[in-house]
């Protein structure tokens, strides 16, 4: 099979694009598949570090503003579709696919007036734009969340897949989890709560744990906390300023990213963050408690609604951004982790939506459409 994927910006658009890229090599050995994204994401490094070929176009996200630097942007975003259009005719796959973002709407575009088979991947409760915008065009769109279903309008075809991820349950023994624990330096009688805000971080969620540990809030919890690379030695500095050494805090393991993330995610027994496509994933697929503090001011409030998923199903709590306080968190952690019926039964509730088996169904629906 000759496939082009479509993934720009974040992770969360690129890395479901390389899972669907590595089921079809696992299925398909001898297929040839080429990636269209931008110069500017984390394409240029995520892509060719998973093997595959990057081809970059101009695309460029717009705003409804009228100024010269969003006609400049949208006069770009045109010589874009020229130059998606080239790729694809060169390439002549028997199918794009677009995992969300920008960019897909210029290879979309192109690929039906090339007569492609094309499919779109909505992570997203919310969908984003280029979904909403192309729902007519693409010959199937496959989302994550039953709820994106009835915000796409005009759809030939909607299926729920789920979100594929890397992360999956392991159920650990007794002896494992505290050989675990012990490995990462966190003790084995205190119930585990896992802070994190993405790659990056999320400064609100860091400043409340800041408060946490100096107020020494978690004396019957302890915290594995992934600051994000960039903030670190931020935090680090101002923790030196209330006589706090970051690496000798009371109930509290501090790094700037976790590489072993399954198996901290698998230990855990609440988790703190943000309310990305991925981590909503991956929580309901461990099946794990989470409190959500939704990122605002980003597209149609998408992480919101992602929230919202969990917590209507009683999976999660939600604390917007603006009402994020040490305090706050500390209460909604505490209501949790002090009653193992509480933790059990938001657990067995995440896993009502849980997608294990999300690359099987894509891929069983691109072998329909596929030319």
């Amino acid at each position: 099979m000759k496939v082009v994927v479509a993934a720009a910006g974040t992770g969360g658009h690129i890395n479901p694009g390389i899972a669907i890229a590595n089921k079809i090599k696992l299925e398909e050995p001898g297929s040839k598949i080429i990636f269209i994204g931008t110069t500017r994401g984390l394409e240029n490094d995520l892509v060719p570090r998973a093997g595959y070929e990057l081809k970059t176009i101009q695309a460029y996200g717009l705003s409804k503003k009228l100024s010269f630097q969003n006609i400049a942007k949208l006069y770009k975003t045109f010589k874009g579709y020229g130059e998606a259009k080239k790729i694809i005719k060169e390439f002549n796959p028997d199918i794009v696919i677009g995992t969300g973002g920008y960019i897909c709407g210029a290879t979309i575009t192109a690929a039906n007036k090339l007569h492609i088979p094309t499919l779109l991947h909505e992570s997203n409760a919310f969908p984003g734009k280029a979904v909403t915008m192309l729902s007519k065009k693409t010959d199937c769109i496959l989302v994550s969340f039953e709820e994106a279903k009835e915000r796409i309008k005009n759809a030939k075809e909607i299926v729920h897949t789920g979100t594929p991820t890397k992360i999956k349950k392991n159920e650990y023994t007794e002896k494992q989890k505290e050989e675990i624990k012990k490995k990462i330096g966190l003790k084995n009688n205190l119930p585990t709560v896992l802070v994190f805000g993405g790659s990056q971080g999320a400064q609100a969620i860091n400043e409340a744990i800041i408060e946490i540990a100096n107020k020494n809030l978690n004396k019957n919890y302890q915290i594995m906390w992934a600051t994000g690379p960039e903030q670190y030695q931020i935090i680090k500095e101002q923790f030196e300023e209330i006589k706090l050494n970051i690496n000798n805090i009371n109930n509290m393991k501090i790094v700037p990213y976790i590489y072993n993330m399954e198996e901290v995610m698998n230990i855990s027994d609440v988790i703190v963050a943000r309310s990305g496509a991925m981590t909503i994933t991956e929580i309901s697929n461990l099946g794990k408690p989470s409190i959500l503090v939704p990122l605002p001011n980003v597209s149609n409030d998408h992480q919101l609604y992602n929230a919202k998923v969990l917590e209507n199903i009683g999976a999660a709590k939600i604390i917007l951004n603006k009402d994020l306080k040490c305090e706050k968190l500390d209460l909604e952690i505490q209501n949790i982790v002090n009653y193992p019926q509480v933790i059990n039964k938001m657990g067995k509730n995440a896993e009502k939506i849980a997608s294990n088996d999300a690359i099987d169904r894509i891929y069983k629906e691109i072998k329909k459409i596929a030319k």
